[in-house]
């Protein structure tokens, strides 16, 4: 049994498919699986992933279009691995991933999902500039839901066992558990994690390192703004009745901050006031919050501000790194640049 599976949900994804997938076979940890799921694709995606089914690590698996929360189910469904990550089809592993996930992962058997820090690429796979660097341990609750450390869904690593427990069975499947929501248009990996942390005992935790290369749909991202304000609001509407009262007093905070990062797609969207009234609606959420919040100092409400007079699209204005942090290593620090051209 390999110790390791990656999951790569795929949809029409034959222009990008060859790069995750090099970037996935081309790992330093080799106990692995790659399991792709083609859902219901209608271009080359399943010649593609099979003519890579000569490495005995490569597995496919085919279903009828059911959307990436159905795909990454049907993954989790086969996979042979302690530890499951997920990659998607237009998204990219840095070398060294895997092997620092499996010994973070390895060092604290309480921690549930391990997560990285990602670097932005367009649809051409040009670097925009971002390098986020998110909040790495002691990730409660408030602060998952708050500001979603975890980012895109290509940077987590799981243990399976922290999947199992959040898996269930609705009254409409008949065939396998879900583990992600697939009645939802949207967020289906962030009501995961943050389904996690509010029902079970895991940790979420974060290694230091740009080890995801994401990519961004900028027509989408500036042009579905209203989508994926639906979206956010089902999400919310599924998950309330967990814990009704953790909604009722950390859901403006959160709400604020959903708003202004998406009000942020303005730089490049023509509909500008649009963005703005999202910025408005976001300062308005954040007035009304009287709960404290994780790092909400005056400070940062008025940076919020700043953003949005000075408006910039996935800014890094400390031109910084995060170097790896994993148990067992130095402090984490941060440096210049460092990494590969490839990866920035």
């Amino acid at each position: 049994m390999p110790k390791a599976s990656i999951i790569v949900p795929a949809y029409n994804a034959a222009a990008t498919l060859l790069q995750t997938l090099d970037s996935l076979l081309n790992q330093t940890f080799r106990d692995m699986e790659i399991i792709v799921v083609d859902d219901g694709s209608t271009d080359a995606t399943r010649r593609i992933a099979e003519a890579y089914c000569a490495d005995p690590r490569m597995r496919v698996v085919r279903q009828p279009n059911r959307g990436p929360a159905a795909a990454r189910n049907s993954g989790i469904a086969v996979a042979r691995g302690r530890y499951v990550g997920f990659c998607d089809a237009d998204d990219a592993w840095h070398p060294q991933k895997l092997a620092i996930h499996v010994e973070h992962l390895d060092a604290d058997p309480e921690v549930g999902l391990s997560y990285s820090a990602a670097t932005q690429v367009d649809e051409d796979d040009r670097p925009l500039g971002q390098f986020n660097t998110p909040k790495l341990r002691n990730i409660s609750a408030e602060h998952l839901f708050k500001r979603n450390p975890v980012g895109t869904v290509s940077t987590v690593v799981a243990r399976r066992e922290a999947l199992e427990d959040l898996s269930y069975r609705p009254y409409c499947e008949s065939d396998r558990d879900w583990v992600f929501d697939e009645h939802l248009r949207g967020y289906e990996d962030f009501e995961c994690w943050l389904r996690m942390a509010l029902m079970t005992g895991w940790k979420i935790e974060g290694v230091r390192g740009l080890l995801t290369r994401q990519r961004v749909n900028l027509a989408a991202f500036r042009d579905g703004v209203d989508r994926q304000v639906a979206a956010w609001d089902q999400m919310i509407t599924a998950l309330r009745p967990a814990d009704p009262a953790f909604f009722s007093r950390h859901e403006p905070a959160a709400r604020a901050h959903q708003l202004h990062f998406l009000s942020r797609s303005r730089a490049v969207d023509p509909q500008a006031a649009r963005a703005e009234a999202l910025m408005r609606d976001a300062l308005t959420d954040r007035v009304r919050d009287r709960a404290p919040t994780t790092r909400s100092t005056p400070s940062g409400f008025a940076a919020m501000i700043r953003e949005a007079l000075n408006p910039g699209l996935f800014r890094d204005p400390a031109g910084l790194v995060p170097t790896r942090d994993v148990p067992g290593t130095t402090p984490p620090r941060q440096v210049e640049r460092t990494a590969p051209a490839s990866w920035v």
